[in-house]
């Protein structure tokens, strides 16, 4: 799917994100959302509960999510009814913990362990369902990398990420987030990312 996506981006600029949702449906059937169960990742699930309630959801879960993000993705999980795709390492975690265990983000084991419990799951993910259409929630200010980006943008795979939030602030969705009743998971942490402005590794893909 190869679309005029800079002027595409400019005329979504000035729309709502349920009608770059609405938008993007159209595109094609062939459609994945993806979720860490983030601060603020109930913003776009309950989004798709009335856009899409069948849309499939594919959570990467590394296995070393806090016990937080983990009654967090429950609670969301069973709110909206999520057609949820979990896909884990390989290895188990006790393995993991065993062989190379949580590598700080300056070692140089820590892109192994990206690897194996985030990008080889994800690759997995992406095999399976053969999306033309992933919706995701990266947002502008984030980090470097992500400002790059823009509403709509390309994976190195030619599929077309789609991110109906992307302009908009914390301060935005924490409005949208009391407005709505929606959970919040201030307590996420990625073991993947350490800090809040890196990339896990998922959206280089």
């Amino acid at each position: 799917m190869q679309l005029n996506i800079q002027e595409l981006n400019k005329e979504l600029r000035h729309k709502t994100p349920a009608e770059i949702i609405d938008w993007a449906l159209a595109q094609s059937d062939k459609r994945i959302v993806t979720t860490s169960f983030g601060v603020y990742s109930a913003v776009l699930l309950s989004t798709f509960h009335h856009k899409d309630p069948n849309i499939d959801v594919v959570w990467v879960d590394t296995l070393f999510n806090n016990d937080e993000t983990y009654e967090h993705a429950q609670k969301v999980i069973t709110r909206y009814n999520l057609n949820i795709n979990r896909y884990v390492p390989l290895q188990t975690k006790e393995t993991i913990e065993a062989t190379i265990g949580v590598p700080d983000v300056d070692d140089p084991k820590h892109a192994e362990f990206t690897e194996m419990v985030k990008i080889e799951p994800f690759n997995r993910a992406i095999k399976t369902h053969n999306p033309e259409v992933w919706f995701t929630n990266i947002r502008v200010r984030q980090n470097e990398y992500r400002n790059s980006k823009d509403i709509l943008s390309y994976s190195k795979d030619g599929i077309l990420k789609v991110s109906p939030f992307y302009y908009w602030s914390d301060a935005e969705l924490d409005t949208y987030i009391a407005e709505n009743k929606l959970p919040k998971n201030t307590a996420y942490f990625d073991p993947t990312k350490v800090l809040s402005h890196r990339e896990c590794g998922i959206h280089f893909q």
